[in-house]
């Protein structure tokens, strides 16, 4: 990892540097700055992620600056990791990321609208691991009081659509086709969205071992699934 000055040397002046899940990462203000409560993703995937045996393969979708597709490379080492986002800013901010940390090796970030940009990668049937942080807010929220978060933070990554849950009834579905018989699929979702979250992987019978991760305050913010094998 470059030192101080040279991470520095050329640095846009709009960028700035958060941590996640101990990983330094460059964010501008084109792209989602990732916040603590995600890390409650981040550690479902490496729990998942130990009980499976021999090099993973897993897709980060929404990746945003890169930061879970990087802290996962850096926590697990076993891990080959594509990354995927819309925006032409964050695919940018991820791939720069993942050069400056080295890792460039082990993650690859793609652009598309969700698993499109995935779709020359032979990666059908071969992924152990899907995980996201998808947009989750409804768009009339965010023409309310959740107004201030586009201050600052694009649109792409808070609007879910009239309900806060289009990205996830997509995300739900597309990743199937990806995920190995026993793979996984993990994502964040907002507070009270457990429901929609729980009915949205049932209708697709493709699931079973469905399950929530509370966050500190007991709240399921997290939703885990497994693809089911073939009769």
């Amino acid at each position: 990892m470059p030192d101080e000055d040279q991470a520095d040397f050329g640095r846009d002046p709009s960028e700035r540097v958060v941590s996640f899940m101990g990983v330094d990462l460059l964010v501008d203000q084109g792209v989602l700055a990732p916040r603590e409560e995600t890390e409650l993703l981040g550690n479902t995937v490496l729990a998942l992620l130990r009980d499976r045996v021999g090099d993973q393969t897993v897709i980060d979708m929404c990746c945003g600056c890169g930061n879970l597709s990087l802290a996962i490379a850096t926590h697990a080492s076993a891990t080959r990791i594509w990354a995927s986002d819309l925006t032409d800013e964050t695919v940018a901010i991820a791939r720069a990321n993942a050069a400056r940390l080295g890792l460039g090796h082990r993650v690859s970030i793609v652009q598309g609208d969700l698993f499109a940009g995935l779709d020359e990668s032979g990666l059908a049937g071969k992924v152990d691991l899907v995980m996201c942080n998808p947009p989750y807010i409804s768009t009339a929220r965010l023409g309310g009081d959740r107004a201030h978060l586009l201050e600052a933070e694009p649109r792409e990554a808070f609007d879910g659509g009239p309900y806060g849950i289009s990205i996830m009834q997509r995300l739900v579905s597309e990743a199937l086709p990806f995920l190995k018989e026993g793979g996984w699929l993990a994502f964040e979702f907002g507070a009270g969205q457990e429901r929609q979250a729980r009915l949205l992987l049932e209708r697709t019978k493709g699931y079973d071992e469905i399950a929530f991760v509370n966050d500190a305050a007991g709240l399921p913010r997290v939703a885990r699934a497994r693809k089911k094998a073939l009769a």
